[in-house]
Order: C-alpha cells, then sequence, then structure tokens
C-alpha cells in the first residue's frame, strides 16, 4: 500500500510523467545505493527470500529474477539483490554503442497497468558492459544473466558475429546468456526466430559458450508452430532453456482510458499480456516435455499471475512491469509462492 499510494505515484512525477525520465532517475539512485553496503544490507534483511532452485545447472537463490531492459548497462546491480531478486538479467547489449531510437519511445497505460516501449537496445555496448562488471569487487550474490542483442548497423547476414563479438566480451561475467531475438524494436530482429538464421545462430553462440548455459527468449506473437519449429532448433542446438515472452505488437486488452495509445509503435507489457505470456510457457512446456527449463515473463502483476506461471511449467520467472507497478513487494511475494 506504501508503494501504491505514496512511492510509486511520486516516481510517476518525475519528469513531468515522462516515463524514461523516471526510469533514469530511479536507476541512478540505485546505483548510489549500490555503493553503501550498510543500506543494501537493510534492504535484503526486509525483501530477502530464500526459496531456492537449481535450474539448467544454476543454483537460484530464489526463482524471481529481473527482466532484462531495467538496468541495460548494469549500473546497479548490487541493489536488485537487496531488493529481492533471486537472480537479474543485464541488457540488452549489442557489440556496438548505440543510442535507440528517438524520444519520446516509454509510454505508461496506468488504466491498463502496462507500458508500451520501443527503445531499440539503447546501450552503452558490449565492452563498456564487460568493464563495468569487471571492476565490481565482487560477483553478485545472485546469478547474472546477460541478454545480447543484434547492433542495428549490423545487417543479418552479420547477426552471427555481431552475437559472438559480445558473448566473448561478456561471457566469462555471466551465469547464462540469453539470446534476443525477439524484440519488435529493431527492424528485422524477429526474423532471427525462423529456423535457418536461428539454428546458426544458436548452434554458433552455444559452441562458443562451452558449457555457459545459452537460453532464447521467444516473442508471444508467434504461432505455435513457430514456436514449435524454434523449439526444434533449441533440442538440435543444446541450448539450455527457453525465456517467454518478449514484449507483444499485439493491443488487446487495453481499458478503455488506455485505447488513444493504441496506435502507439512498440512493445506492449504489463496486464494486457498476462494469459498470453502464461498460453506460451504452457505451451512449451507441453511441447517438450516439461525437458527444456522456462524462464516464464509477462505480465506478472500479482502473486497469483506468479503462481499460475509456475503451475503452467515455468521454473524462473522475472518482472519488469509487475516491478514497476507492484514494487518491491511483489518481488517478495512472487519470490515466496510455492513450485
Amino acid at each position: 500500500m506504501i508503494w501504491e499510494q505514496f512511492a510509486r505515484p511520486a516516481l510517476f512525477r518525475i519528469g513531468g510523467g515522462d516515463a524514461e525520465t523516471a526510469h533514469e532517475w530511479t536507476l541512478h539512485r540505485l546505483a548510489r545505493l549500490s555503493s553503501v553496503p550498510s543500506a543494501l544490507s537493510v534492504l535484503i534483511k526486509k525483501y530477502g527470500t530464500d526459496n531456492p532452485v537449481e535450474v539448467f545447472g544454476v543454483r537460484f537463490p530464489n526463482p524471481v529474477g529481473l527482466a532484462a531492459g531495467m538496468d541495460k548497462n548494469g549500473i546497479a546491480l548490487p541493489a536488485w539483490p537487496a531488493l529481492g531478486f533471486g537472480f537479474v538479467e543485464a541488457g540488452t547489449v549489442t557489440a556496438l554503442a548505440q543510442p535507440g531510437n528517438e524520444k519520446p519511445r516509454v509510454f505508461r497505460l496506468r488504466e491498463s497497468a502496462a507500458i508500451i516501449n520501443r527503445m531499440g537496445f539503447n546501450n552503452e555496448g558490449a565492452a563498456a558492459l564487460a568493464e563495468r562488471l569487471a571492476a565490481l569487487p565482487d560477483r553478485l550474490p545472485v546469478p547474472l544473466g546477460i541478454s545480447l542483442g543484434k547492433s542495428k548497423v549490423t545487417p543479418l547476414s552479420g547477426a552471427v558475429e555481431d552475437y559472438l563479438t559480445s558473448l566473448r566480451a561478456l561471457g566469462k561475467h555471466a551465469d547464462y546468456i540469453a539470446v534476443n531475438v525477439s524484440s519488435p524494436n529493431t527492424p528485422g530482429l524477429r526474423a532471427l526466430q525462423g529456423r535457418e538464421h536461428l539454428d546458426e545462430l544458436l548452434g554458433a553462440l552455444v559452441k562458443e559458450a562451452d558449457g555457459l548455459p545459452v537460453l532464447v527468449k521467444i516473442a508471444p506473437d508467434l504461432t505455435d508452430g513457430a514456436i514449435g519449429e524454434a523449439l526444434g532448433v533449441c533440442a538440435d542446438t543444446g541450448v539450455a532453456g527457453v525465456i517467454a515472452t518478449n514484449t507483444t505488437l499485439a493491443r488487446n486488452g487495453l481499458a478503455p482510458a488506455d485505447l488513444f495509445r493504441l496506435e502507439e509503435t512498440g512493445g506492449l507489457s504489463g496486464r494486457p499480456l498476462t494469459t498470453r505470456a502464461r498460453e506460451v510457457v504452457s505451451f512449451v512446456h507441453r511441447e517438450t516435455g516439461g525437458r527444456l527449463p522456462i524462464i516464464g515473463v509477462g505480465g506478472i502483476m500479482t502473486p497469483d499471475d506468479a503462481a499460475r506461471m509456475f503451475d503452467a511449467g515455468a521454473a524462473l520467472i522475472q518482472l519488469y512491469s509487475g516491478f514497476i507497478y507492484g514494487g518491491p513487494a511483489l518481488v517478495r511475494a512472487a519470490a515466496s509462492v510455492r513450485r
């Protein structure tokens, strides 16, 4: 209630209500907090949850992670475990630094408990993130995933080498690698989900990773047939797991007050994605016989959503919009859900 009545309204007013300004303001304060061990200790006593699980050979202190996109450049990494997260996914990062799409590019749909973003993989580049991770005094107390994407200027024909460049720079710092081929905000990127492109890409990354778990993140807009093909590639190449799902291009489930955003381009996340993300997780779990670990993400806004995602077959879950709307109390409640 404190988050909903006081903290969230105050954050939403920052920058005159501009969502990206508020995001950056919050992120930089968490970065400052990350250098104050006493403050981190206080937070982890309040929000830390011990509900361990082992997935693809990695031990997680609890099954709730921070989704990629929240801390692209890894500037506040020590703060996230203190807020209760059992793992953190930095990025999405690309081989080349890039500014992303033009602003404004993030929009809150408050009545729908949703967000539209068309950020476009804005980040400082793989080398900069590697340098920042190398400078950390200690590894994080929770697993670190790193999400890799394709640089915008790189054609599809050069995608494999682009991803490999990032992996070579960052692999030694990661507990797993997420391959993002499903963002709707980089032209042509989702074509990499097709069998031919995906087979070449994942085969090369798994080989280069040399035992480091490689996961692939898929879009909720794929048909069952397309997801089935992607799962076949995962099986053939030795991928360790699937992250389901990314944001959606669909605009179903918007509240009447948010319909003026109907034509806003970008990926939609939050409450309108809840059912579809769970359907995809259930489909992946069923198609693979439960043998391929799934990180469920998309529209997890309540502890009940978390429980249903686990019931659908997710071994781990991630929060993004749910954290923005529900705060750290949601992290703790979701992390306490029995699987």
